[in-house]
């Protein structure tokens, strides 16, 4: 009989709805039940991709006994971190702080006034490595919960004023200079890779925010370190395993330091973020392998992730089935020699073998290998083009890793800003077109007038879960790209909508910002993070999205916000850079202006669209564009912008200060530092 949960719109928690485990989704209702009963909470906290939650599923949650004993002893809420990333902040604060470490499952027991009291992560269904089993752990609780209430309840309240003392230095209230950011690249050069690229060891994760920060800085200042730990990054990971050689797409990181073996779930965030640091490698650069990186992860986002509505899904597992039975992580991606040779013959068999490094002995598990480009990827382009393309045709005959459907907002927002990029750039309106249907329905599904947020949908329906701060930071982002792309001055107001909001609801009087509305549930702290995790931190993002609405529009009010979010970066920038990495990005935006590009000239005069394309190749860290006829209303930076002798004109200006217009696409490039070229 199926519990609560199977009326979630979230995947994750649907795959529970049928366990033994009585689960209540998280709520007072969960809560009341507790007190009622005079049993402690059992949190579990995880998503749907997570391969230690689904083993943990099936190990505990599945198991009947198991499923007893908590339903005997214990209200237990089970939460979609995905959905709620403002409880897993909170809680998993708590679990690091305690325990040193975090990650997901996360396992939390709650005394009934949502306090935590005792902390893990997975636990096995025996011993194991000096851990204690779910059973020994849940029998351990509830002896303390019966027999040391009083000492439970000190212990829970003293976690609690301990957790709302932590309190990082958040800095001044004014933007990073050259010398905060200088020392951050300093700091990044004694942590990065220098034989596979990337920063620090095992497990390795793609430094998105990182990367855009060293492309901005070497665009800024020309540092040659900057653009080679960015290149050789971005290619060691476009010839490791945790890049999809296939079908386009990474997966979340590498398990080795070498981004040769990955943990195989993909994430709409990672390929979003990481699909735009391709496509400004390439503007930077002009390398083709950028550029076809770009391409193909963009690909994979719409031909895998887009959902009927025209959103974008949040996930594909890590784990499927085997053709031969069976359940296992990376089964759909990785090969053995005989399966080589079944799909392409002895000589092509050979030939991917070596082109791709599949091995006798595996780069895997069980003589499986993931494929790669170790060698220096010289080989016949069309009969490499004809092996991937039967690889590819064979792998879709095999069981599909699970997708997690639900749309996210922020991430969505960020997969605008890609596609919108990534189709201008390459010229491929197809891609632009994505980033409007993906982009209409946020506003029409997850935004209402009053500029606010719902964070997820399902088959066009909200998820009941209230937008957090890098929901309207990201979306915001995007809209503000797509706008650049298209023309459309309708996406600026958009994310003016949900910026006022961010200025109403979600930051304090000393420009610091939550990552939860002021109206918001309150939990037992209101969570503040200003560092990147996977995606950047809401409070970066919405500096970055701040300090680009108020180039648009001259807004003082969000320029001023904007600084003041950034003061934390000057805090971090040479202590921890790698966990600040896009607020070092818009840093680099505020140091160099950032430069607004206005283009005036009739629509579909190629000279319009020449000067326009310029605009949006040029480097200039966080520039804006608008284009529009001559002295348009669509944009503030567009008004009293005329034709130039009658021709289509640029007007380049950035704090206060502008440059005589220009007519010529080259000189234009000059001032935006365009270096990709040539003009498609």
């Amino acid at each position: 009989m199926a519990n609560r949960l199977s009326r979630s719109t979230s995947p994750y928690l649907r795959q529970h709805a049928d366990n033994p485990v009585d689960w209540w989704p998280w709520g007072e209702d969960a809560f009341a039940a507790a007190r009622e009963r005079g049993v402690p909470v059992l949190l579990s906290v995880g998503y749907s991709a997570c391969h230690w939650c689904h083993v943990m599923a099936h190990e505990s949650f599945e198991d009947e006994d198991t499923a007893a004993y908590l339903n005997e002893h214990f209200v237990s809420v089970k939460v979609d971190r995905e959905e709620r990333p403002d409880v897993d902040a909170v809680y998993m604060e708590a679990v690091q702080a305690a325990t040193g470490q975090g990650g997901w499952p996360m396992t939390v027991f709650l005394t009934p006034d949502a306090e935590p009291f005792y902390f893990g992560t997975y636990f096995p269904p025996a011993p194991r490595h000096g851990m204690p089993s779910f059973r020994q752990v849940l029998e351990g609780v509830r002896a303390a919960w019966r027999d040391r209430r009083d000492e439970v309840g000190e212990a829970a309240a003293r976690i609690v004023r301990d957790l709302a003392g932590r309190q990082l230095d958040f800095g001044g209230t004014a933007a990073p200079g050259k010398d905060e950011l200088h020392a951050a690249l300093l700091a990044l050069t004694r942590e990065y890779d220098d034989r596979h690229g990337g920063f620090g060891g095992a497990p390795k994760f793609p430094p998105s925010m990182v990367l855009e920060f060293l492309l901005r800085h070497h665009a800024r200042t020309g540092s040659e370190a900057a653009l080679q730990m960015a290149r050789d990054t971005c290619e060691s990971m476009a010839r490791g395993g945790i890049y999809d050689q296939l079908g386009g797409g990474f997966a979340r990181y590498a398990v080795d330091r070498t981004f040769t073996v990955p943990h195989f779930e993909k994430m709409l965030y990672d390929n979003a973020l990481l699909a735009r640091v391709y496509a400004h490698l390439w503007r930077a650069t002009g390398s083709d392998l950028a550029r076809r990186v770009a391409l193909e992860t963009c690909d994979f986002l719409v031909r895998e992730l887009r959902t009927a509505e025209g959103g974008f899904a949040s996930a594909l597992d890590a784990d499927s089935d085997r053709p031969d039975g069976g359940h296992a992580e990376g089964a759909f991606y990785v090969w053995t020699p005989d399966e080589l040779r079944a799909v392409l013959g002895e000589q092509d068999a050979a030939l991917a073998a070596g082109y791709f490094g599949v091995t006798e002995a595996g780069t895997f598990e069980e003589g499986a290998s993931v494929l790669q480009l170790p060698g220096d990827g010289v080989a016949d382009a069309a009969r490499i083009g004809s092996v991937r393309e039967r690889l590819l045709a064979a792998r879709e005959g095999r069981p599909r890793p699970g997708r997690d459907d639900k749309v996210v907002a922020a991430w969505n927002g960020l997969v605008v800003a890609a596609l919108a990029e990534t189709g201008a750039y390459f010229g491929r309106p197809d891609l632009v077109e994505a980033a409007v249907g993906a982009a209409d329905l946020l506003v029409r599904v997850h935004m209402d007038e009053a500029g606010r947020l719902a964070r997820t949908s399902r088959d066009g329906v909200t998820g009941g879960h209230v937008g957090v701060l890098e929901d309207y930071a990201d979306v915001a982002e995007g809209f503000l790209a797509l706008s650049a792309v298209t023309g459309e001055g309708v996406w600026v107001d958009f994310a003016g909508l949900l910026l006022d909001s961010v200025l109403r609801h979600f930051t304090a009087e000393d420009g610091t910002l939550y990552d939860t509305a002021d109206d918001a549930e309150a939990l037992i702290r209101r969570p503040q993070d200003p560092t990147d995790n996977a995606a950047p931190s809401g409070w970066t993002a919405a500096a970055g999205a701040l300090l680009s609405y108020a180039a648009y529009t001259g807004s003082e009010v969000h320029r001023d916000a904007a600084e003041k979010a950034l003061g934390v970066v000057g805090a971090l920038a040479g202590r921890a850079p790698r966990f600040i990495g896009w607020g070092l990005a818009v840093a680099e935006a505020a140091l160099d202006g950032p430069r607004e590009v206005a283009v005036a000239g009739p629509a579909g005069d190629p000279a319009t669209g020449e000067l326009h394309r310029t605009a949006l190749l040029g480097t200039a860290p966080g520039a804006v564009v608008a284009v529009g006829e001559p002295d348009s209303e669509e944009y503030a930076i567009l008004a009293h912008r005329p034709l130039v002798d009658g021709r289509p004109a640029a007007y380049v200006c950035r704090r206060f200060v502008c440059d005589a217009p220009t007519v010529d696409p080259a000189g234009l490039a000059v001032r935006l530092g365009v270096a990709a070229g040539p003009l498609l």
